[in-house]
Parts: structure tokens; C-alpha cells; sequence
């Protein structure tokens, strides 16, 4: 009752403070579907914090963890790159036009036939793909937390459908009834209990593998320092552990970083909706720094629960649900399961609120209703996410044997839709002078669905053809491949009309001073991070760290100094001349000449 208790309070209080800051500012469609382009950095941060942590990073990456090594890391901690292009290249060009969905950019540069596509492959995964993934895995957590299926006696499947209903339907609710501004203030909520919870599950974890070896938690921070250091190796070692080959690091996962930190409209929603450049960017880069935290988080339960539990457990999902139950304190559970709850409700409602911001934007407006009022536009999208809740909560069940665990099924799927989007995405963001028709756009999504499912699944089930390379070089194979063809078609049958970028800023679009050093010390981090978790590191064999450790560790972190410095210093004023002279107002860009006249009469005086 205790733990049922604080799960109720903590989540009636995010409901309630949410409700009370969105009363009267959903109104209008800029307030329900871009919070009135008002959000500040932390609300950016705490929001895309959670949406972007959920049951397939906690359940699914410590699954990975738990049965390979910290291959995994590499989806976390050069995610950065993707949030870095999002932050420096993508938004200025995103704020600076006003779009509101990425198939609205999509239809102004490529026409009305690519965002029809595009908005069914985005349709697709949220619905068939994303959406029921989240639900399933916090449905699996809590089951196996609670040890529903035992109390209840039901079954693993009447279990799993029960736990899923009753998640769904409350999740829906915060994006149905309040809009983004609802989704990031909850999100941001929730943010802190996730941040703090989340990072006493491995604490307690470490309590009890001390426990278990007769020493304190220095001792098992040794223990798994020097045991079985395999797994803690990020860079891989060439076995069935490795979930991912260090060389994708460079091919399929940067693809992959920057469809889903730069053109995926449920995360970048949150920066659309912010309140200036400067704070979208500041938001986008501190969100970085918590994506440092993810492993910890996420990834390092599933290295405790093997050593405390061993190799036995299975499915590997429940890694993480069973180090919880075991290690947790009883007064602490209900605030996990209503953080935990958080995590599915933040992904979930962020799947459905963009859900319905494409459709209500990208297909009832301009194909069934153009003159729609906002009152109407906004009661039309709440019943579209209804209905795509609808259709989640009958899929989400169906995933209980998901092949490779949750976390790879997941990604497998994506590859269908984050390739064509981010080529299409670029190609129409930084070559407004190719003139790349409409019908080269349109073929290259139907291209990518066929080959896609051909390589990495259609040829070995139809024809016993194994394509001999990782699924994740595939993502990179294609991305270039579709980009030299638009090149190539563009070339040679170029569009008769050439593409011409509206610039209508609706905010403030100057940059933050910092976006450069900032940038730079977080790939500073994912550098370092890999030499910690590397043969030179604790992966070590024979001790905790190598005797060369020291020195790597400093040659490093004097590179990194040296870059961010230059960053900061040389790069920065040549970044803000870039963003103001492109995008910037008439006012912003006097203010830049006159700097510019001031600083060379003051070097000349110098000389």
C-alpha cells in the first residue's frame, strides 16, 4: 500500500503542476502543437532528457549489458554528434523558415508528393513500431517488479495485456489534453526523479554485490574492475557479445545520431517550440551532458545484474526489473515504478502529440480542410492520437518475443524510416542550388523500403543470402548510395524550378556564445569515455587500468583542451557571422557589422 501510495502522489502532483501551467495557453494550434514557441532551455533539456530515456534504453540496453559487453555505449554517448548538428546547423535553418513539422520543409523543397511519404513512414513507426515497443517494455518492468502474473495469478500474456491497457490509456492522456507545453513540463518533472532514482538503482546495486563478496562498494567496484572485464569493453572484441562493431561508430550510427537527434520530428519538436535560438541551442547542448549519465543509468544495472546474479536469467530483458525487485528498498519502490511510469508516459505521449501534429498539420489541412479554424485543427488532432493510442495498445502485446532483445528490434526497425528522411533532410537543408526534383525525393523512399528489407532481412529468408556485413553498415551503404543518386538525378534531369528558402523567423535568431565550447568538451567526453572503457582502461585484463592509462588519459585531455579552445576562440566568431548573416534580422545584422567594424579599428590600433 506504501508503494502503491507514493506512485499515486508523486504522479497526481506531475499531473496536477502540468495542467495548472498549460491552463489557457493551448488555446491556439501554436500553443497546443509548438507551446507557443515559449519554451526555455531547461524545460528543452529536462524534456528531451526523458523522451529520449525510456524502457528501451533501461530494459533494453541493460539487457545488452547483461548478456555482451558495453558495446551499447556507442549509441549514447555519440548521440552527442547528433544533438551537436541539431543545435549548430539544423535549427537556425529550422527556426529561421518556421516550420512546424519536418514533412511541411519536405514539401517546400521537394513538393506535396515526398511529405505524403514521408508523413506515412513517419505514421508508420510511431504507431506500429515506437509506441508499441515503450509500451511494452515498461509493461514487461512493472510485471516483473510487482510480480503481477504471481499476485494476480494470471498469466504472462493476460499480464502483459492488462499492464499495457492501463499504461497507455494514462499516458495518452497528458499529450491528448495539454499539448507540448504539457508533455515538456511533466517531462521535466519527471526528469528529476528519473535523474536521482535512477541513479541510486546501480548505488543500491553496488550495496548488494558488496554484500555478496563480503566487502563495501569499493570492494565491488574492484571486483568488477578485475572480473570478467570483457564486458566492460565499449570498443568490442570481435565476438557475439559485441552488439555493436566499433567501425559503425563512423558509418550507420552517425546516420542513425542524426535522424534521431535532427530530423525526428518527436524530438526536435521540443527545440521548434523554443523561445529563441539561443535558448533551443543552450537546451539542445545541456541535454547532451545528460546523456553522459545514460550509461550509468542504463547500461551499468545490467553489468551489476550479472555479476550478482550470473548468466541465467532470461529472457535478457529482465535484467534490469530483476536487479530493481532484488536491491531496491521497499520505501523507494513506489517512487521508481512512478518514475519509471514517467519514462513510458514521456516517449509514449511525445509519439502521440507529434503523431498528431502531423497529421492535423501535414494531412487535414491542406488535403481535407484548409480554411480549419484552431479550435477544430486541435479537437481533430486529439481524436487522431485517440485513435493512434488505439492501435498501440493492440500492437504493444504482440512484442513479448522480440528477436535480440528490445533495444535491437527496435533500432532494425527504425533503419526503414531514419535513412531516406535524413538524406532527403540534408540534401534539402545545405544544397539549396541542386535543383533535385520531386520524383527523385519520391523514388528514393520507395527504393529505401524495398532494399532495406532485402538486405538486412528479405535475401536470407527468400533466397538463403546472407549479406555479409553488421546492419548497421547497411544504414551507412544506403545513406550513400540514395545521396549520390539524388545527386546524380539532379544532375541530369534537374528540376525546372529552382528552390528558394523563405526566411520568416518567428524568434530570436541569435546564437549562443557558447555553442562552440560547448560542442567541443562534449565530444571531448565521448573521446575520453571510450578510453575508460577500453583494453587500456577497465577493460584491462590483469589490473584495473593499464600502466599506460595515466598517460593516454593526459595526452587526451590536453588535446581536448587545446580544441575547445580554438573552438571557442576561432570558430565561434565565424559561427555567429554564419548564423546572423543567414538567418538573422535586418537589426541582428547592422549589430554584426558595426562588432565587426569596431573589433578591426580596435586591431588596427593595436598595430
Amino acid at each position: 500500500m506504501f508503494t502503491l501510495l507514493t506512485c499515486v502522489m508523486f504522479m497526481a502532483f506531475v499531473a496536477y503542476y502540468s495542467w495548472r501551467k498549460t491552463k489557457g495557453q493551448v488555446s491556439t494550434a501554436s500553443g497546443y502543437f509548438l507551446a507557443g514557441n515559449g519554451l526555455g532551455s531547461v524545460f528543452i533539456a529536462g524534456s528531451l532528457l526523458l523522451t529520449n530515456i525510456s524502457t528501451e534504453q533501461l530494459i533494453g540496453q541493460s539487457g545488452l549489458t547483461y548478456f555482451g559487453n558495453l558495446t551499447p555505449l556507442a549509441w549514447e554517448v555519440w548521440a552527442v554528434r547528433g544533438i551537436i548538428l541539431l543545435a549548430c546547423l539544423f535549427l537556425p535553418m529550422y527556426l529561421g523558415g518556421a516550420f512546424a513539422t519536418i514533412p511541411e520543409f519536405l514539401k517546400s523543397r521537394y513538393g506535396e508528393g515526398t511529405r505524403r511519404l514521408v508523413v506515412g513512414l513517419l505514421m508508420f513507426g510511431y504507431i506500429f513500431v515506437w509506441s508499441p515497443s515503450i509500451l511494452y517494455g515498461g509493461s514487461l518492468a512493472l510485471m516483473k517488479i510487482l510480480n503481477i502474473e504471481q499476485t494476480f495469478g494470471l498469466s504472462q500474456v493476460s499480464a502483459l495485456w492488462i499492464v499495457t491497457w492501463v499504461i497507455g490509456i494514462i499516458g495518452a492522456f497528458y499529450a491528448v489534453a495539454g499539448g507540448l507545453r504539457a508533455v515538456a513540463i511533466s517531462d521535466t518533472l519527471n526528469g528529476i526523479g528519473l535523474l536521482v532514482i535512477g541513479c541510486l538503482v546501480p548505488v543500491f546495486g553496488l550495496m548488494a554485490l558488496g554484500d555478496q563478496i563480503g566487502g563495501s562498494m569499493t570492494d565491488a567496484l574492484h571486483h568488477i574492475a578485475t572480473t570478467h572485464t570483457e564486458k566492460l569493453n565499449a570498443i568490442g572484441t570481435g565476438n557475439k557479445g559485441d552488439v555493436i562493431p566499433f567501425s559503425a561508430i563512423f558509418t550507420g550510427l552517425m546516420v542513425m545520431a542524426t535522424f534521431y537527434w535532427a530530423t525526428n520530428q518527436f524530438v526536435i519538436q521540443r527545440a521548434l517550440g523554443a523561445a529563441s535560438l539561443k535558448e533551443g541551442q543552450k537546451g539542445l547542448l545541456l541535454s547532451g551532458f545528460f546523456k553522459m549519465l545514460v550509461p550509468f543509468i542504463a547500461m551499468f544495472p545490467g553489468i551489476l545484474a550479472f555479476h550478482l546474479f550470473g548468466d541465467g536469467l532470461s529472457p535478457r530483458d529482465i535484467a534490469y526489473p530483476t536487479l530493481v525487485r532484488e536491491t531496491l528498498p521497499a520505501p523507494l519502490m513506489g517512487l521508481f515504478i512512478a518514475v519509471l511510469l514517467g519514462a513510458v508516459f514521456s516517449t509514449y505521449n511525445s509519439l502521440l502529440n507529434s503523431a498528431a501534429t502531423m497529421f492535423a498539420l501535414d494531412i487535414y489541412k491542406p488535403f481535407i480542410d484548409k480554411n480549419v479554424g484552431d479550435t477544430k485543427l486541435i479537437f481533430v488532432s486529439k481524436v487522431f492520437a485517440i485513435i493512434c493510442a488505439g492501435f498501440t495498445l493492440f500492437a504493444a502485446p504482440m512484442l513479448l518475443n522480440a528477436p535480440d532483445g528490445l533495444f535491437v528490434f527496435l533500432q532494425k526497425f527504425t533503419g526503414f524510416i531514419a535513412i531516406p528522411i535524413v538524406s532527403l533532410v540534408l540534401m534539402g537543408l545545405f544544397t539549396g542550388k541542386l535543383r533535385i526534383p520531386g520524383r527523385a525525393a519520391q523514388f528514393i523512399i520507395v527504393f529505401h523500403v524495398i532494399t532495406y528489407y532485402l538486405l538486412v532481412w528479405g535475401l536470407e529468408r527468400t533466397l538463403e543470402i546472407k549479406v555479409p556485413i553488421h546492419w548497421m553498415h547497411v544504414f551507412g551503404l544506403l545513406f550513400v548510395i540514395e545521396v549520390s543518386i539524388l545527386v546524380v538525378w539532379a544532375l541530369v534531369k534537374p528540376s525546372k524550378e529552382a528552390f528558394v528558402h523563405i526566411h520568416k523567423p518567428k524568434v530570436e535568431m541569435q546564437p549562443w556564445r557558447y555553442a562552440m565550447l560547448t560542442s567541443s568538451v562534449l565530444l571531448s567526453l565521448a573521446v575520453l569515455s571510450y578510453i575508460v572503457f577500453s583494453n587500456v582502461g577497465l577493460a584491462y585484463a590483469d589490473a584495473v587500468v593499464s600502466p599506460i592509462f595515466g598517460k593516454v588519459i593526459l595526452i587526451t585531455i590536453g588535446a581536448c583542451i587545446g580544441v575547445s579552445v580554438w573552438a571557442h576562440t576561432k570558430l565561434q566568431p565565424k559561427y555567429k557571422r554564419y548564423v546572423v548573416s543567414r538567418y538573422g534580422s535586418e537589426a541582428d545584422k547592422k549589430a554584426l557589422e558595426s562588432e565587426k567594424t569596431l573589433v578591426n579599428a580596435i586591431e588596427s590600433s593595436s598595430k
